[in-house]
Order: C-alpha cells, then structure tokens, then sequence
C-alpha cells in the first residue's frame, strides 16, 4: 500500500472496494491466509465466498465466508429456534471465517470496519448467486486474547457468549484447542431472527427451506459407513505413481459433492483432514 498520512484516513475509506476474489489469485489469496492469519490455515469447507478489498488497485484485506458452525449453544439461545428449524434453517446462517487486514492496520484504524461494512451490503446478493439461496444472518468468532472485536460491534454485531474451545477441521469434524471465543452475530436484514424463529417462514424464504434435507431421523450408529461402501467397486486403476486408496478417494468425492463442491478445488479442502490415518495405495 502507498504511504499516507494518518489525516488522509478519510479519503482512503472512501476509495476502498471490495470484490470476489478470480480463480486465478487464488494461490496467492491462500498464500496470503496461510502465511499472515494468526490461524494460519487457507481451508474452508463447504460453500464459501472470498473477497479482496483493495485500495487503487492494491489489496489490502481479505475476508472469507463459509457455512456456519453446526451447534452453537449461545446462537441457538440467540436466535431461539427448535432443533428442527436449526436443521433446516442454518444455511441462512453463514460464518465470517477468516478476516485479514494487511500490514498497514495501524495506520488506518477504521479499516477493518469498512471492508466489513462493505462485504456486509453484497453479501447476500452474491451468495444467491453462488449457491441459490439469501442470507440473513452472519456469524463470526473473535479470539478475544488477542482481539477487542472492534470492527464486527461498529458494524452491529452483537456478542452473545462465549464458544466451548472447539474448532471446526472439517465440515462435520470438531477439534477441541481449548480457547473459547466470543461468538458474534448479526441480522443481514430487519427482523431477520424472527423470521428464523417463527413455525413458518415466509413465502420467499419457505422455498429454500423446502430443499433442505432433514434432520435425519437415524443415529449415528444405524448410519452405514460409506468408506466401506465403496471398497465393493473394484479398482481398475494401473500403473506407477498411485498413491491413495481408491475407497478413500470416492468417499471424499461424494462427501465434498454433499457439501456443495462442484470441481477437483472443492473436492480438496475437506480431504486432507479426512486422510488422516488412513493408508495409501
């Protein structure tokens, strides 16, 4: 970023953007994440949106949103609704997952709010586009040991408690690190928590609650594991350099499938955690 004076802030504020970050600046938007986001970390599984705020054309911030967490007892208090409608309901919800302000933070204060302001205005409009359906709630986590949560209060954010110390490794897969952190959330329209909580959702919203699958009425145990269900198919793969198991491969391809992927991008993120342990060709 160009030098500037601290009294030219308000100028800079205004010639902010944001837009979704291109295919090709991928690797360096996770290079980015990888190597500058205290988690350290560029994987998001799931249906996800990335944007790049920039400021005359260089970037200054990167922001991702992905699916929401699946239990949260202080958003399920928040929002009050039944087991039933978070089942059905929670791909309304998506979750502020990583938010990166480049080195130049200090030197604009208000930076952070206004990107965030900003991705807050297109959010919905462009997660309908990417996945068929609006948005009306958006969560995020703030590590308050290191971090006040400035920019999410300035931009209406509530906090509503603290987590129970676990994160997210996978879509479906929970590791405890044992730092709770403040659960923020925040109405993407008016009286959004309403319409969650109400029995029935409004007609415009009711047609995508209508797709959702759920909750599934077996327990965990009765479930078959799909892992074993493709050890059945015979590997009719040759040659030299093969290196993972076929089952493997397949489960992870349908798992990622589920979740949304369309492609070999989104068929990686869910698989490096699901691999652990498992044995290779």
């Amino acid at each position: 970023m160009p030098k500037q004076t601290q009294a030219q802030e308000p100028d800079v504020l205004r010639r902010v953007t944001i837009r979704l970050v291109r295919e090709a600046e991928r690797g360096e938007f996770d290079f980015r994440l990888e190597h500058q986001h205290y988690l350290g970390s560029a994987h998001l599984a799931g249906q996800t949106l990335r944007y790049v705020a920039e400021w005359d054309g260089e970037w200054v911030a990167l922001v991702c949103f992905g699916a929401a967490a699946l239990h949260l007892k202080a958003r399920e208090q928040w929002m009050g609704w039944t087991p039933r409608q978070r089942a059905r309901r929670l791909p309304f919800v998506v979750n502020n997952s990583r938010f990166l302000v480049l080195p130049e933070r200090q030197r604009y204060p208000n930076l952070a709010s206004r990107v965030l302001g900003l991705c807050l205005r297109r959010l919905s409009a462009d997660w309908q586009e990417r996945w068929g359906h609006p948005v009306l709630v958006v969560e995020s986590f703030v590590d308050e040991s290191r971090y006040r949560g400035t920019c999410y209060k300035a931009c209406g954010f509530e906090a509503v408690g603290l987590t129970a110390g676990y994160g997210r490794s996978s879509r479906d897969f929970y590791q405890e690190h044992g730092q709770p952190k403040q659960l923020y959330l925040r109405e993407l329209r008016p009286k959004a928590r309403a319409r969650l909580r109400h029995r029935r959702l409004p007609k415009e919203l009711a047609q995508y609650e209508e797709k959702v699958a759920g909750p599934c009425s077996l327990l965990g145990p009765q479930l078959e594991s799909l892992l074993d269900a493709f050890k059945v198919l015979r590997d009719r793969r040759s040659g030299h350099g093969l290196r993972h198991w076929q089952p493997f491969v397949l489960a992870c391809a349908a798992v990622a499938t589920l979740m949304g992927a369309g492609g070999y991008q989104g068929f990686e993120d869910p698989a490096p955690i699901a691999g652990r342990g498992l044995p290779a060709q």
